[in-house]
């Protein structure tokens, strides 16, 4: 290919990009204006920094997810992970230990349990979604097995703070939130192994004879999807002052919807961490405007499954496009 050829490429690719982060932000902003018609409540400086708290958790997942479906595949055990490291975390705060090493504790639990679905997706060619849902079932049953099913409560002020405090007013989940996708979204967009995870995924047997180790990239965008469920994991529990072992039950599938939503292709070599982004808080205001307007969490989660075929269906089109 040439060099024009390239920078020609490189430029439609681009502006397929913005094209559907501007969408993306459109869908946004139209939901704002219709909540806000609907709820005088929903543009109130309280109500949006609940939104953001409340979408802090699915937004970390949700770059996780981004990267394994650039790659072309899924990981369906992000919301057991969850649970895992929260409980492990739990476990060794409990045993009076220091709370920097029961962090430490849960993030490696998450970056492990990744590291053993892209070990079977990679060498043992078990595909993403049977790997992962064999992983999703091991993880959520050893939450359950740590404690007999017992939450682990009254989690030390030093590690609550976390979920529950603030800095310069700003909500600390939050904070972490914005840190983790500009340093996911910086490697994706910016370094070798982010050009490799897009390769991976646009031609596994291109990529490979090109001299991409295909087997270490899959392995690592597993590991930080388990290693983001990781921190997910530890902020819910934090919010909630207690680690739940049924905790982030059904999350996989609003990191699906948010990385979707925000132009992931389920098919692999197209995603951001920015649109990633903009997905989830598309999410968390439909499900928070939906909350404000008495809408039941039945009928919610009837339209958020409309939101995530629907979104797959555009997907599906503007590939054959």
């Amino acid at each position: 290919m040439s060099d024009s050829a390239a920078k020609s490429g490189l430029k439609i690719q681009v502006s397929r990009s913005q094209k559907q982060l501007l969408s993306t932000f459109s869908g946004l902003f139209i939901l704002g204006v219709v909540f806000s018609i609907l709820s005088p409540y929903f543009f109130s400086v309280n109500n949006l920094l609940t939104v953001a708290t409340q979408t802090a958790v699915i937004a970390i997942i949700a770059i996780g997810q981004t990267y394994v479906l650039i790659t072309g595949g899924i990981d369906l055990s992000i919301g057991s992970n969850i649970a895992l490291s929260a409980m492990v975390a739990g476990l060794v705060m409990r045993a009076q230990l220091p709370v920097p090493l029961a962090i430490c504790a849960g993030l490696v639990t998450g970056a492990i349990s990744g590291a053993v679905g892209g070990i079977l997706v990679a060498i043992a060619n078990i595909p993403p979604f049977i790997a992962t849902l064999g992983t999703m079932t091991i993880a959520r049953g050893l939450a359950l097995t740590l404690t007999q099913a017992i939450p682990i409560s009254g989690l030390p002020k030093s590690f609550t703070v976390l979920g529950t405090g603030s800095t310069l007013g700003i909500p600390n989940p939050v904070i972490v939130m914005v840190l983790l996708v500009v340093v996911f979204g910086f490697i994706l967009a910016k370094t070798k192994l982010g050009r490799h995870v897009y390769a991976t995924g646009s031609n596994f047997e291109a990529a490979r004879l090109s001299g991409v180790n295909t087997k270490k990239v899959l392995i690592t965008v597993y590991v930080f999807s388990g290693l983001l469920a990781a921190f997910a994991g530890l902020i819910m529990a934090a919010r909630i002052i207690s680690a739940q072992p049924a905790g982030g039950d059904g999350y996989e599938l609003d990191a699906v919807a948010s990385s979707v939503i925000g132009g992931t292709s389920t098919m692999g070599g197209e995603g951001t961490a920015a649109g990633t982004f903009i997905g989830a808080f598309v999410i968390g205001v439909l499900r928070n405007g939906l909350n404000l307007i008495g809408v039941s969490p039945f009928i919610q989660k009837i339209v958020i499954g409309i939101v995530i075929v629907a979104s797959v269906f555009l997907d599906r089109m503007r590939k054959k496009d």
